[in-house]
């Protein structure tokens, strides 16, 4: 895995997007904060430009990278990260300000994963920073699980891949919404929302 590792790092730091394995499905990996990648992500997939792309990061200073975190929203999403990071949790925050404009699609939030699988977390590490991790998948088609199916879908657009370590478990993350009146649920996926809410009480 260490050369595929470097050889997507090197992708990314370029500026290139790299289909990457993480715990709930693949992933287009590219420098979350670079708005040339962010558009290359965009082509990729072919995705509406009004929707935004999520973030995978490796530890909770590149949450703040990112993401505004005031008292009330920081120590609660802190609290959800502590318990369900690494894992299939997406924490929907309030957006910093200079982000580049599409990963957010113009919105005030940014979402935000660490996943719990050994590629995009050594990605983020050594990149220093969040890569995006929408599903490898072109808009509007099957999510992808299977990597001969990633090389025949996607290998011929992307500029890297990574295809060893874990297989990717096949359910989307469970996406909640933390603001400053508390939690709304946006998509339940791997994570029952009724044990998010558990966690708080």
């Amino acid at each position: 895995m260490d050369a595929q590792i470097a050889d997507a790092v090197s992708c990314i730091a370029g500026g290139g997007v790299a289909a990457i394995p993480t715990d709930t499905l693949y992933g287009l990996a590219a420098d979350a904060l670079n708005a040339d990648a962010v558009e290359r992500v965009f082509a990729v997939k072919g995705r509406p430009a009004d929707l935004p792309l999520p973030v995978l990061v490796s530890d909770w200073a590149q949450v703040a990278q990112v993401a505004n975190l005031g008292d009330s929203v920081g120590g609660l999403a802190r609290r959800l990260a502590s318990r369900f990071w690494p894992g299939s949790l997406t924490l929907v925050l309030p957006a910093m300000a200079g982000l580049p404009v599409r990963l957010t699609a113009g919105r005030d939030t940014i979402a935000v994963r660490m996943p719990d699988h050994p590629a995009p977390l050594a990605l983020c590490r050594r990149l220093g920073r969040p890569i995006t991790g929408t599903s490898a998948n072109p808009s509007g088609e099957p999510d992808v699980t299977d990597a001969a199916e990633l090389r025949r879908r996607l290998g011929h657009l992307v500029d890297g891949m990574i295809t060893c370590g874990p297989a990717p478990q096949g359910q989307a993350s469970t996406i909640v919404a933390v603001s400053d009146t508390g939690l709304s649920l946006l998509r339940e996926g791997a994570l029952a929302y009724s044990d998010i809410l558990a966690t708080l009480s």
